[in-house]
């Protein structure tokens, strides 16, 4: 028997109860055994289940034995297997080992992604008894130990060069254009041998710290990371990428770009031009002011209508090309910071003054007013802006006029070196490419404080540090990816390339186009759901729940059902092109 919905012209159609029979003949047939039209819906989607095998139960016998977020976990997972970064880090291990530490470090990935936390906190956090998200079960991890994850760390940095390699492969090809750029991170502990002091990008001079560099494409997706000692300097990290992307990434012509800390005219000429490898970068303050003496190329009349000009220096780099930018903003910016700088300098000089003028006062010999002096010029790094004359109780100050005119007649200057020809890239081009290091440096607050909270670094050993940092870039590898895709419904500009377009020059700041302004305004996307920023936006999916049925009468009976999606989880997994019922 079978239950049919017959249309009936204008009417409601007629359900019938139905079943097949073979007449005399032996050819399939079938008559009516009931009209079902006026029963209620619910009682006819009873009867058909019950016709196809099923058993029917009251909405009072349905419980909800375990309800875990899953909607984050859905989407993570779902962009790892797109890509399919998971087989690219499992390679061709077919062992049961290595396919539990492949799964383990996916999940280590996903789990940094939607809540960042220790290892520890990641055992607990997909154990069945504490789980706090679907991510073990999806996963199918079971009861995970902790040294099962620290040994998982281990197994993934032995495979870090044939990752990386790997990612080279998909995203690296010849004559490409690659960025580069170190950060640090400092340490709480004292016991790894790679923490040690040095220039703190986090201002914790009083803390030790690692060093690490990030190599990404030009649009920032990340593609390598280096662990250095913390006292390691910028430019000695040089070498191993350049060693790196010659040898191990197979690519013989490379545009590397680096802020003018890292490539300098030691690595240029150590580095670089032996590697046969070009460069993007641009010059110190120091050589900016010797191109702009009086009978040096840099005239700064070539700015009196326009802001980008191209000049030639064979004497100091030969065979280069010169692109001086000038932003006038930036000029104003620098201006109004000297300045407020210079006055809080002299404000700090005069307190000193009140103190070596008091009677009872311990600031009187030379040598104490001196280092007095010394400790304020030093906090505002304006030492080269005054003329201090100190004596036993004596302190007098006056700016150096000369020296302050000749620094603001370069402010808003700046020098684009490269080897680059202008056939491959023009010069509103090269601009360009040098500001995209921005992109890395947006990498670096997504791992270090936004995202993915790289620290507390919780680890003693070096190779477990360089496998933590390791994790890390995989699991910003897969944010990056996840924001491009979701992008319409995050306050990223989706139409930057044309904003970029409707410059007057590369020099000037890109404003946000219309759709962005849109964004920005409304707080809603062009289809008119609610935008908002990454983490909010995870956390939103995270609400969509994997929840366990069970039936009291039949306790062996089990099944999964996920919540209703919103209509922006919709939007997101349309997106995404995920339905998050079927990440398994």
């Amino acid at each position: 028997m079978f239950i049919e919905t017959v249309p009936n012209r204008d009417s409601p159609p007629a359900v019938l109860l139905r079943e097949s029979y073979r007449d005399e003949h032996g050819r399939s047939q079938k008559r009516t055994l009931a009209n079902l039209s006026k029963l209620p819906r619910d009682v006819i989607d009873g009867l058909k289940a019950l016709l196809k095998g099923g058993t029917v139960i009251g909405t009072g016998d349905l419980e909800i034995e375990r309800s875990l977020p899953h909607g984050h976990v859905a989407a993570a997972l779902a962009m790892i297997r797109k890509v399919a970064l998971d087989r690219l880090i499992l390679s061709t291990a077919k062992d049961p080992t290595s396919r539990r530490y492949s799964d383990l470090v996916v999940a280590m990935m996903v789990d940094r992604l939607i809540a960042p936390r220790s290892k520890l906190g990641f055992v607990r956090a997909v154990d069945q008894e504490t789980a706090i998200s679907s991510l073990g079960a999806v996963l199918g991890l079971g009861k995970v130990k902790e040294r099962e994850a620290y040994e998982a760390l281990d197994w993934l940095l032995e495979r870090q060069t044939r990752i990386e390699n790997g990612l080279a492969r998909r995203h690296l090809e010849d004559g490409v254009l690659v960025l580069y750029d170190v950060t640090s991170s400092y340490f709480e502990g004292r016991c790894c041998p790679l923490a040690r002091y040095g220039h703190s990008r986090d201002h914790r001079r009083d803390r030790p710290q690692i060093v690490y560099g990030l190599l990404c494409t030009r649009e920032g997706l990340p593609i390598a990371v280096e662990v250095f000692d913390g006292n390691t300097a910028d430019p000695s990290t040089l070498r191993a990428q350049v060693e790196k992307v010659k040898d191990r990434f197979a690519i013989s012509r490379m545009v590397l770009v680096g802020d003018r800390g890292m490539i300098t005219s030691a690595r240029i000429r150590d580095d670089l031009r032996p590697a046969g490898l070009d460069w993007i970068t641009c010059l110190r303050a120091p050589a900016i002011q010797a191109l702009a003496q009086d009978d040096g190329p840099l005239q700064l009349s070539l700015f009196d209508e326009r802001d980008l000009a191209e000049i030639c220096a064979p004497d100091m780099f030969p065979g280069e090309r010169l692109i001086v930018c000038r932003n006038r903003d930036l000029a104003a910016e620098r201006a109004r910071k000297r300045e407020e700088l210079l006055v809080a300098t002299e404000r700090e000089l005069a307190r000193v003054q009140e103190q070596v003028c008091r009677k009872n006062s311990r600031l009187k010999s030379a040598a104490e007013i001196a280092m007095a002096v010394g400790a304020v010029l030093n906090r505002k790094k304006m030492a080269k802006h005054f003329d201090v004359e100190v004596a036993d109780g004596y302190l007098s100050w006056q700016r150096r006029i000369e020296q302050i005119a000749q620094e603001e007649r370069l402010d808003g200057i700046y020098v684009i070196r490269t080897s680059v020809s202008a056939e491959h890239l023009d010069a509103a081009e090269t601009v360009q490419a040098y500001k995209d290091l921005s992109r890395i440096e947006r990498a670096f607050r997504s791992l270090k404080t936004v995202d993915l909270e790289i620290r507390p670094i919780r680890h003693w050993t070096a190779q477990r540090v360089r496998a933590h940092v390791f994790l890390c870039m995989l699991a910003y590898h897969v944010e990056w990816l996840l924001r491009e895709a979701l992008a319409p419904l995050l306050f990223h500009d989706t139409d930057l390339d044309a904003a970029r377009a409707e410059r007057t020059s590369p020099v000037a700041k890109t404003e946000p186009s219309e759709a962005a302004k849109a964004k920005k305004a409304t707080k809603r996307s062009a289809d008119g759901h609610p935008v908002m920023g990454f983490a909010d936006l995870m956390a939103h999916l995270g609400t969509l729940t994997r929840n366990i049925m069970r039936v009291p009468l039949r306790p062996k009976h089990r099944f999964t059902l996920c919540s209703k999606p919103t209509s922006l989880q919709e939007a997101a997994f349309k997106l995404l092109d995920l339905n998050p019922m079927r990440v398994q």
